[in-house]
């Protein structure tokens, strides 16, 4: 169910608060971040176990803050770089926006449709009780798919584009689970920001 229609989406869902801002950043701006962060970030690829047994993750991640404190989810943990300048330009852009300040951003690489990230909430004790999540993507759009925890009727879909912004808050992390599923489509890549606050 598509839920967003306007420039900028709002809506309000059991448990949660979902802000959508689909041209947050220009086309131009757009491309210039994708470009320059696939280069720039030192992208790495982690193991991971699940059901006991232990493969790749499928997309390239990494972790970068104003601190140095580990993130862990999964069973991995990471360990920041520091913020690069591009990093702190939409970390600027999004808090001014927002009114939030964040300390860290996890990136995500999804190189094809066969990179993916499984059902999950933002939820680790790092992010504090009801954590804001500014998720901003570049490249190839992907949908986000959504869904309440306990309320079956509640599942949802959003196709983040490409400069695109998405702030999760409230009670969501609680409630609700997202994903980026797998497709067998050919499509290009996707990076995909997001800053939170890690205590």
């Amino acid at each position: 169910m598509d839920l967003f229609s306007e420039e900028k989406r709002a809506i309000e869902l059991p448990n949660a608060e979902l802000h959508y801002f689909k041209d947050f950043y220009s086309l131009e701006k757009a491309n210039h971040y994708f470009k320059t962060l696939r280069a720039t970030i030192d992208w790495q690829q982690d193991d991971i176990t699940i059901f006991g047994k232990t493969h790749q993750q499928p997309r390239l991640t990494a972790l970068y803050a104003n601190n140095e404190l580990a993130y862990s989810y999964s069973g991995i943990t990471m360990y920041p770089k520091r913020f690069t300048s591009e990093l702190l330009e939409i970390k600027s852009d999004i808090e001014q926006k927002v009114g939030q300040q964040f300390t860290s951003v996890l990136l995500n690489r999804y190189r094809d449709g066969s990179d993916s990230n499984g059902w999950h909430a933002d939820n680790e004790k790092e992010l504090g009780q009801n954590p804001v999540i500014a998720s901003v993507s570049f490249g190839e759009i992907r949908p986000f798919h959504f869904k309440h925890r306990y309320l079956k009727g509640e599942r949802h879909k959003l196709d983040l584009h490409h400069g695109s912004l998405l702030i999760m808050k409230g009670e969501m992390q609680h409630f609700w689970l997202h994903q980026i599923a797998k497709t067998k489509k050919t499509i290009g890549e996707r990076i995909n920001l997001t800053f939170r606050t890690i205590r």
